[in-house]
């Protein structure tokens, strides 16, 4: 007996047959009944298309028959065994979740992908030192989004939901961790979340641009575990790819930075910069990827989403600028070394540009960039950026973007966001 899938496809062709068969009958007929017979036939037409649909919703998800190898894909549920998310103590719950993706990402390389033991410890104790330590405003904020998203569709937000929100906020996380190793390599920054960076270590050194590589990668088995026969799996990894590439560009434009004079360091490019070396992965990122897993499909809402994140990651980067000058090692996690670096920043592209004299502006192409943290020309430079009231300016600054920010509430309600 035919399916019910299959019935719509065997009737029309069987009624098409049977009309074909008679078709000098048909010429006798009367008009109503005609009328009749072509609306039945559209009926079955239209059994048709809907059936083609549904089996589109109820195909199995896609497999990758070239990769799945030495071990198929698991079909079990990829966070089975996690510890329940309580979200009244949220950080200690995402903070579990991290423990079992470096668990998961390490366990089967010997028989994955046939890595000695103590390959296999590198990775772990890598990941160990590198993924953890920070503030994880990026991957909670995946949580937070998520859920407020979910709960404003109506939807009830299980722990298993919370779970899954978390693991792609750890996957912001080790982007952010890759990004880091190599930045602070190409950099020759000397510490990173109060402890010295990874390539500063004696027995890493150059080891450090291969792990970020393989944090990079991690990233993507990551998301392959825990998303393959997920609906939305495409969207999640062309997101995460889209995002990545938009970064390596800021990172781009940051590094071509030391090939350019400062008078090339306006603000314009300083924007840039930090729009896409920052921004897109540290706002626009978490919210879009809390929609995604939301089910939104629409192309107006990520837009509408995008325009004040964007704003918020601009305003984020040039509090970090600001706070590399001004704020105590203890309180920025690392060392400020903008001045030493020759970085185009939000204070230095005020100064040269807006405020400084003359005279300052020559002792800012003598000494920018070319002096040593902790020297007397940098801080020269710090006491001149006191003096031309960089601070007050950046306080106005601050409550600008506030307003900019919250002038486009309603453009992001309208498209049925909660703010």
């Amino acid at each position: 007996m035919a399916s019910g899938a299959t019935f719509p496809v065997i009737g029309t062709v069987a009624c098409v047959a049977v009309l074909g068969a008679n078709a000098q009958v048909l010429t006798e007929l009367p008009q109503s009944v005609l009328l009749q017979l072509a609306a039945c036939i559209g009926t079955l037409l239209v059994l048709l298309t809907l059936s083609s649909l549904q089996g589109g919703n109820t195909s199995k998800p896609q497999r990758y028959p070239a990769t799945e190898w030495p071990i198929p894909l698991s079909e079990g549920h990829p966070r089975a065994g996690y510890p329940a998310y309580d979200q009244k103590d949220a950080t200690k719950s995402f903070v579990k979740v991290c423990d079992k993706l470096i668990e998961e990402c390490t366990a089967d390389l010997t028989k994955t992908h046939e890595l000695p033991e103590a390959e296999k410890k590198w990775l772990k104790d890598m990941l160990d030192y590198n993924v953890k330590g920070g503030k994880m405003n990026r991957g909670l904020m995946v949580v937070v989004s998520g859920e407020l998203i979910l709960k404003s569709m109506g939807k009830d937000v299980t722990s298993d939901e919370l779970t899954k929100l978390a693991v792609l906020g750890w996957c912001i996380e080790w982007l952010q961790a890759w990004l880091l190793i190599a930045d602070d390599f190409m950099d020759d920054s000397e510490t990173r979340r109060g402890q010295p960076c990874w390539y500063k270590l004696p027995h890493v050194k150059q080891i450090a641009v291969n792990d970020a590589f393989i944090v990079e990668m991690f990233v993507f088995r990551v998301l392959k575990r825990h998303f393959w026969a997920d609906p939305a799996y495409h969207q999640i990894v062309d997101l995460f790819m889209e995002t990545t590439f938009q970064t390596e560009c800021g990172q781009l434009l940051d590094l071509q930075c030391m090939n350019l004079g400062l008078n090339d360091f306006t603000f314009k490019r300083w924007e840039l910069i930090v729009k896409y070396k920052t921004a897109f992965y540290s706002f626009y990122l978490p919210v879009a990827l809390g929609m995604t897993v939301a089910g939104v499909e629409d192309k107006k809402a990520y837009d509408a989403a995008r325009e004040p994140l964007m704003v918020m990651g601009i305003y984020f980067q040039a509090q970090d600028d600001y706070l590399d000058c001004f704020a105590t090692p203890e309180v920025l996690g690392k060392i400020g070394t903008d001045i030493q670096d020759k970085k185009c920043g939000w204070l230095f592209v005020n100064a040269y540009h807006k405020l400084a004299n003359p005279e300052q502006k020559k002792y800012l192409d003598q000494h920018y960039g070319k002096c040593k943290v902790g020297s007397a020309e940098e801080l020269e430079i710090k006491k001149m950026y006191k003096d031309l009231k960089l601070e007050e300016m950046y306080q106005d600054y601050e409550r600008r973007s506030y307003e900019e920010i919250m002038n486009m509430r309603a453009g992001v309600e309208a498209e049925g966001l909660p703010w």
